[in-house]
């Protein structure tokens, strides 16, 4: 991680503490929590590169420390590791050289049938504020900014297909003297960090109940976060992509602190 983006997460991390140490007037609660995320590309539908996504599964886990502002009202802050991405199956564009470094005609795009997998793990900190009616069983709804720092980006490819050059799947490449259509096997994990960009904005929001037990409280959340940044460095080759999931996730909170 370099240097800057360090000091972005100092930065966030130094107000979560100092929100949490503040004059605020009600409890400061410390939580854990994990789930599941799932993830979606939503991509501009004018590129073929990006188009035609659909969701995939993936780990969602972090900490989190709520500040009282009221008694009903409260901030909330979170460090979250979480699993972006998404799936496209299907006949669907590659970028590859064909073998033997056989030349194409200029501007050609081929086709193949197989599975691609974008998996992009973010560390995420979003700041909320949560909205909490009822008394023993609570109702919540918080929304709020997050920013996300990309940690690993890959794509993962399975599949053994022919090569096609139309997107309809009906014109194969053959290569002389062989007269069956040019098989390939597709199975890769590939490193896509550096064709991303590092830092990634976006906003979340959603609710969930909390129940007392023991000495703090067990928490059922589900939220949606919806990526507003464009993701892509290159977006004149590649297109634009934002992120989006919607998480499923239960925790237990603790009060670190009682405040009058």
């Amino acid at each position: 991680m370099n240097h800057k983006r360090v000091q972005i997460l100092a930065g966030l991390l130094g107000f979560l503490l100092a929100a949490g140490g503040s004059g605020f007037g009600g409890d400061v609660m410390f939580g854990v929590h994990g789930g599941l995320t799932i993830p979606n590309i939503r991509g501009d539908q004018s590129n073929i590169f990006t188009q035609g996504f659909g969701s995939r599964q993936g780990p969602f886990f972090g900490v989190s420390l709520e500040t009282g502002l009221t008694s009903h009202l409260s901030l909330v802050a979170e460090v979250n590791y979480t699993s972006q991405g998404g799936l496209r199956k299907g006949l669907q564009p590659i970028t590859m050289d064909l073998p033997g470094g056989l030349p194409l005609p200029p501007d050609t795009i081929l086709y193949a049938n197989f599975r691609n997998e974008t998996v992009l793990d973010y560390l995420e900190v979003p700041i909320m504020a949560r909205v909490t009616f009822g008394h023993k069983l609570r109702f919540f709804l918080n929304a709020g900014p997050y920013i996300g720092i990309l940690l690993r980006a890959r794509a993962l490819t399975e599949g053994t297909s022919a090569i096609y050059m139309d997107a309809a799947g009906t014109m194969p490449i053959i290569i002389p003297p062989d007269t069956n259509p040019l098989v390939v096997d597709l199975g890769a994990n590939t490193n896509v960090k550096d064709s991303l960009k590092s830092v990634n904005i976006g906003l979340i929001g959603g609710g969930g109940l909390m129940y007392p037990l023991g000495p703090g409280e067990l928490i059922l959340e589900a939220h949606f976060q919806l990526g507003l940044s464009t993701i892509q460095q290159d977006v004149a080759t590649s297109g634009k992509s934002q992120t989006g999931a919607v998480v499923i996730s239960l925790g237990y909170s603790l009060p670190l602190a009682k405040k009058n």
